[in-house]
């Protein structure tokens, strides 16, 4: 085994040892040939300041960026003589949210940056262009969607308001909401492409693959394979829906990957899974007018508030959409092609022997989502991967076990699957890698919201978490049901929406979890997330004056005394409701 490279410190003090020897000699070169020196180095390298660094013939730089290159494990390679000269500062796999910010931002700070972003077809054949799940097959489609579902029930509300509307001719049309929908993700699409094209981001729709630490392989649709070297790689691939494995579920189902850009409406359909992606599509088709039945094999929303999620499920049940409990498919089978077609599903009892058999028009998987890094060569790179889950375990600065090779976003061992994190993240990563940063993503008490029919924000821990964490004994939780007044006048849904807070009592009530179900949970849950970043008491909370009138501006009780009235009052009383809240929320 060779000797261990030198580091600075050993550098700096053989300098020290030699200072003696050398010093006579360096002031007789400074005397005779100094400003020779420097007008040849300011002509090699164009930098004015001292000190200029070579190594192994490489310029460096000055102190700050021969610091910077130590940190980053750069110096160490160039001392080893590992300067090999790369195609790229910088290859991102991966076009998504992620991404995108992450390459943008290393381009700004005068990187060369690729960006490969391939999409494997769908069992249908479905594809899409660059963006990422979130644009194409996501977060955008289902927000519209859901939108498109809120405003049915806006014109049901419109009649109370006053607007006379004819019965019989309001009807939805699900080729006119999903062309409409599509376009606006293709002019997405295009805005990616041109602002990566803006700042001289090299994009290729390839599929990449290692086929070295620093050299990958990338693939394009016609199977042309061209090769390309990174000294540095960030991992952005995302997931993909996860399949059932039982006969006919590839053949004759869809997943959200292709619900968005279906041709036709779904017409009846069965949503199997209890996931927020379950639940949400289930919602929104069901607020459309279909017949929906959702195929849960245990809880509702894994993961989340569990009392949160059952008030979401319960609403949606009282709203129409049917819920088929411990159950789980065993078998698909089409009985007829069509736009739709129909197909029989048989189903298996969790609970015992039992089995099912129901038709459908449509079938829609939503059980879960699986990250894409099995077939990218990472063997090949030598970055770990967790064998169960295909997630990839990083440090605090998104670093594998391979020091060149990052990863963000969704195939992050233990970290959030959500859009704003990817994208938070890759910006934070970029500057930290080439512009002396040191801000980390902060991957605690991270706002978001399941677009469920009544919508549920949520941010920091569920109160399962929490009393796992702190014990039942520590926790204070104050929560609240209450009358949106926009729903008063149709009068619908009445103290049907409900939010609490969780508070650590051991410190000072801070809020370490916040739950809202309610309309425009997006909106009210950001607010809260600032206010939690920046350590949120209940006394905060409470001295803070709403405003009027909104949900944001409800008041929390302690949950003790929230169990006694809310049982007692039914919805005619529900002005003695508010006093009450009003007389528990005072001191």
């Amino acid at each position: 085994m060779g000797a261990k490279p030198p580091t600075i410190q050993d550098l700096y003090t053989r300098r020290c040892q030699r200072k003696t020897v050398l010093s006579a000699t360096a002031r007789q070169v400074v005397r005779k040939d100094g400003s020779n020196y420097q007008e040849l180095l300011l002509e090699m390298t164009g930098q004015k300041t001292v000190p200029n660094v070579f190594i192994n013939k490489t310029h460096v730089g000055g102190c700050d960026k021969t610091m910077k290159a130590h940190k980053d494990g750069v110096l160490q390679q160039l001392l080893c003589g590992e300067n090999e000269v790369y195609d790229y500062d910088l290859i991102v796999i991966g076009g998504g949210s992620g991404g995108l910010a992450c390459s943008k931002e290393a381009a700004l700070l005068g990187k060369k940056v690729m960006v490969l972003d391939y999409v494997v077809p769908t069992p249908k054949g479905n594809t899409w262009g660059l963006g990422g799940t979130c644009v194409n097959v996501g977060c955008i489609p289902k927000k519209l969607m859901h939108q498109t579902a809120l405003l049915g029930t806006s014109i049901q509300d419109a009649r109370k308001f006053g607007w006379e509307l004819p019965e019989e001719t309001v009807k939805h049309n699900w080729e006119t909401m999903k062309t409409a929908v599509n376009n606006h993700i293709g002019s997405l699409n295009w805005g990616y492409r041109k602002a990566l094209r803006d700042k001289n981001v090299n994009y290729i729709n390839s599929y990449a693959e290692f086929i070295e630490s620093h050299k990958i392989k990338a693939t394009n649709k016609r199977g042309k394979e061209t090769f390309h070297t990174a000294a540095k790689f960030i991992l952005a691939t995302g997931e993909r829906p996860r399949y059932l494995s039982i006969p006919g579920d590839k053949e004759y189902c869809i997943t959200s990957d292709d619900l968005f850009s279906l041709p036709h409406c779904p017409g009846k359909t069965l949503v199997i899974g209890a996931s927020y992606v379950a639940l949400e599509c289930g919602g929104f088709l069901a607020g459309l007018g279909l017949d929906v039945t959702v195929m849960v094999r245990s809880i509702l929303l894994r993961g989340f508030d569990q009392e949160m999620a059952n008030r979401a499920g319960k609403h949606m049940e009282e709203h129409g959409v049917k819920f088929l409990r411990k159950y789980v498919p065993v078998k698909v089978e089409e009985l007829e092609a069509g736009t739709p077609g129909r197909l029989k599903v048989t189903a298996k009892s969790t609970e015992g022997d039992e089995t099912i058999e129901g038709e459908y028009n449509t079938v829609l998987i939503a059980v879960g989502r699986d990250a894409c890094t099995g077939k990218i060569g990472l063997d090949q790179a030598g970055v770990k991967v967790n064998p169960k889950n295909g997630k990839i375990p990083v440090n605090d600065e998104e670093q594998t076990n391979v020091p060149h090779i990052y990863a963000i976003g969704d195939i992050l061992e233990g970290k959030w699957e959500l859009t704003p994190v990817a994208i938070q993240a890759g910006k934070l990563l970029a500057r930290r890698l080439y512009a002396g940063a040191s801000l980390k993503c902060d991957y605690v008490n991270v706002p978001t919201t399941v677009f469920t029919p009544l919508e549920y924000g949520a941010c920091g821990l569920s109160e399962e978490k929490a009393m796992e964490l702190y014990g039942q004994d520590n926790l204070e939780v104050y929560h609240s049901l209450f009358w949106p007044l926009e729903f008063t006048v149709p009068n619908r849904d009445n103290n049907k929406c409900y939010s609490k807070i969780i508070c650590n009592k051991l410190d000072n009530d801070r809020v370490i979890g916040f739950h809202y179900l309610g309309p425009n949970a997006g909106e009210v849950t950001q607010g809260y997330g600032v206010a939690m970043k920046c350590g949120l008491t209940k006394e905060q909370l409470d001295n803070t004056v709403g405003i009027h009138p909104t949900c944001a501006e409800v008041r929390l009780i302690p949950d003790q005394l929230q169990a006694t009235f809310h049982l007692s009052c039914s919805p005619p009383h529900y002005k003695l409701q508010l006093a009450l809240q009003a007389l528990c929320s005072t001191d």
